[in-house]
């Protein structure tokens, strides 16, 4: 068996183990859509915490 052979055949079997993989897969996008779901929420949250925050020390600054 030749060594290009033998590559080929590799770079086969790799790339039918990754297609066979993306089947088992079906289903963790609940996962991650609950995932980014928190995410934002924790963005928003803080986001507007710093917001909040400016603005009450912008309101405390002397103008005249």
């Amino acid at each position: 068996m030749s060594e290009i052979h033998m590559w080929r055949q590799w770079l086969f079997s790799q790339a039918h183990r990754l297609r066979s993989h993306r089947h088992d897969e079906r289903g963790d996008i609940v996962q991650t859509v609950i995932l980014i779901a928190l995410f934002a929420a924790a963005a928003i949250a803080i986001a507007t915490i710093i917001i909040t925050k400016f603005t009450d020390k912008a309101k405390t600054i002397p103008t005249d």
